[in-house]
């Protein structure tokens, strides 16, 4: 278990299909480790997490052993996750606008200070300043981490290329649960063996030696073109969560992450009451924590297997089974008759976890452009802290219910959250279409491309406003001068729309039927599918930057699709609406490419202000030639 739009009818898909011919061999997945700046903040995240393992866990069991109740553990575990509700969000403006490396390096300095002085203020007269002071301390520790992981989640798909980022994420995923088996280990043996305070003073040298090595991370920046004000904030705030709730996969990981992570919180909270209490597995503390550190090992066995094959599925795939396959795991490991059972099956749910937290971590990522990472990381991050809050206050409950009965009850909620993300929109495929689409795309340099065009009318007009109502905010002379330069022509299901590396002058909106859109990889790979519907538009990159296509794209069923030249759509972009509109559309896809906005195509920010300002609002297109 875990420790820790445009229009809406965009379903992103990422997947890795079976080919016919055998593909192309693909690099290692260690070869990533030839960037440096990926192994420099790989090996930072496994020495600060090994040391952040090892306080967790004393503070954890130094707590249950002064109380002896699930709720005070579960009260400790609050303390790390109630911060997020009151910086959190904010925490994902700042980390947006500031230079990322400062902030991560900043905040394992700061967290290293904190922890460093637990024992003296907290450890030496525990009973005289009370339990309340070591909530407080891991609090102020929690604060500063709610800057620090928006800015790690955020800067690795910049460290590493698209083909490298499933391995990426996997071996990331190694670093950080293999050093928690070291940690939770260490952990349980210094607390059986030696004073409390080591563990605590290891964890400050840790963050030290993070610090240390994320100062040497290449990790670019590009400075906000307006100071930082709390009227800025509130809007950058409100951008992000509109971003979020504006894509689909992004708004159905969202809110699958809700009874997952309760999920999580409840089961965190009754792992060390269920190993060691009577009715429970009648475990050690020294058994307790190696029971935790396998659950690590098992994280870290699924996270190779996944480095090798995470491309092969779709992120949707891998949720829905990792999901599914730790609720049953639970299910055994709230029956176990005994602790070394129960070990195995920890182990195995570790296992499973791998496929889970690497698919979540690849589906944002993949749809979340560098300006908003930092913002849509943190509303994650707070949806995951204020869920645990109800699910580790829930675990008061084991202080008068069964225990077991608990744990069986929150893993069922796992497996029904697998089921349910298999049915979430740009999360859950059925095969058929999936194997369709990617067929249609193989077959797609051999298609036939598009045929004869016929002028554009006010009834296609019409119809494309009912999809797009920003566009019924053109004048009537506008509206005519649009209509009059765009054309309309009818494909058939396999047409060639767009091929990869074409020079495009033009975008397409769809006024009906369905179009598949894919990124090749190697061979008859494709690494990304973006299926698009009535209403959508594609192409909007090429138009507006004069750039080649970053994508084929081909007609999954019969559709219309209406040509706009380039000028036209330069031109619509005075409209603020519509403005916003392509702009969303344009930097998710850009995203999907690893290709940032203001860098893609030498298209800078100030290229950006001249789009925006072609047109003043209310200025009537030109007429066409």
């Amino acid at each position: 278990m875990q420790k820790s739009g445009g229009g809406p009818r965009v379903r992103y898909r990422t997947l890795r299909g079976v080919t016919a011919a055998a593909p192309a061999p693909s690099l290692s997945p260690f070869a990533v480790f030839r960037n440096r700046s990926f192994t420099l903040l790989w090996t930072a995240q496994l020495v600060s997490t090994a040391g952040s393992a090892l306080t967790s866990l004393a503070a954890g069991i130094l707590v249950y052993r002064l109380t002896g109740s699930a709720l005070s553990v579960g009260l400790m575990l609050m303390a790390t996750a109630a911060p997020s509700l009151l910086v959190g969000l904010v925490a994902g403006v700042f980390v947006d606008r500031w230079p990322r490396k400062a902030i991560m390096v900043s905040s394992d300095l700061l967290r290293g200070a904190i922890v460093f002085i637990i024992p003296f203020v907290v450890l030496k007269d525990f009973a005289d300043l009370g339990i309340g002071w070591l909530y407080l301390f891991v609090a102020l520790s929690s604060v500063v981490t709610q800057f620090f992981d928006p800015a790690n989640e955020s800067v690795l798909p910049e460290i590493a290329s698209e083909e490298e980022l499933a391995a990426a994420n996997s071996l990331m995923s190694i670093s950080s649960f293999g050093s928690t088996a070291i940690g939770f280990a260490l952990s349980g043996l210094i607390a059986s063996t030696l004073p409390i305070e080591w563990a605590f003073w290891l964890d400050a040298v840790t963050f030290v030696v993070s610090a240390a090595c994320i100062a040497y991370v290449r990790i670019g920046h590009v400075p906000p073109e307006e100071e930082t004000s709390v009227e800025l904030v509130w809007k950058n705030l409100r951008a992000g969560t509109g971003f979020l709730f504006s894509t689909p996969i992004l708004r159905s990981l969202f809110m699958v992450s809700a009874p997952v992570y309760l999920s999580f919180g409840l089961w965190n909270t009754l792992l060390l009451p269920f190993a060691v209490r009577p009715d429970g597995l009648g475990a050690t503390e020294f058994e307790y924590g190696l029971q935790e550190a396998l659950t690590s090992v098992g994280f870290v066995i699924g996270s190779l297997l996944m480095a090798n094959i995470a491309n092969r599925w779709r992120e949707g795939q891998w949720l829905a089974l990792g999901f599914f396959l730790m609720g049953v795991v639970g299910i055994l490991y709230g029956l176990a008759p005994n602790v070394w059972v129960a070990i195995g099956l920890v182990m195995l749910s570790g296992f499973f976890n791998a496929p889970a937290g690497i698919g979540r971590r690849l589906v944002i990522q993949r749809n979340t452009p560098r300006d908003f990472r930092g913002r849509v990381n943190s509303a994650f991050f707070v949806t995951r802290d204020v869920v645990f809050l109800v699910g580790m206050g829930l675990a008061g409950l084991a202080d008068v219910v069964d225990i077991r009965l608990l744990v069986v009850l929150t893993s069922v909620l796992l497996a029904g959250a697998g089921i349910w993300t298999n049915f979430l929109p740009g999360l859950g495929q059925p095969a058929a279409e999936w194997r369709r689409a990617m067929r249609l795309l193989r077959a797609a340099p051999g298609a036939p491309g598009l045929g004869a065009m016929r002028p554009a009318t006010m009834a296609d007009f019409d119809l494309l406003v009912g999809y797009i109502p920003a566009l019924g905010l053109l004048s009537d002379r506008d509206r005519q001068n649009l209509v009059a330069q765009s054309h309309v022509t009818d494909a058939a299901e396999g047409t060639r729309v767009l091929t990869a590396g074409e020079i495009g002058d033009a975008a397409y909106f769809i006024l009906s039927g369905r179009t598949v859109a894919g990124i090749a990889g190697d061979g008859d790979e494709y690494r990304a599918l973006s299926s698009m519907e009535p209403g959508d538009f594609f192409g909007e990159i090429a138009a507006l930057t004069g750039s080649r296509r970053t994508a084929n794209v081909v007609a999954e069923e019969p559709s219309s699709l209406m040509e706009v030249p380039a000028a036209a759509l330069r031109q619509l972009m005075g409209v603020p609406q519509i403005s916003a509109l392509v702009f969303t559309k344009l930097t998710e896809r850009l995203s999907r490419t690893n290709a940032d906005l203001p860098r893609f195509a030498g298209l800078d920010q100030g290229t950006l202000r001249d789009l925006r300002s072609r047109k003043a609002p209310g200025e009537a297109l030109p007429e066409p030639d």
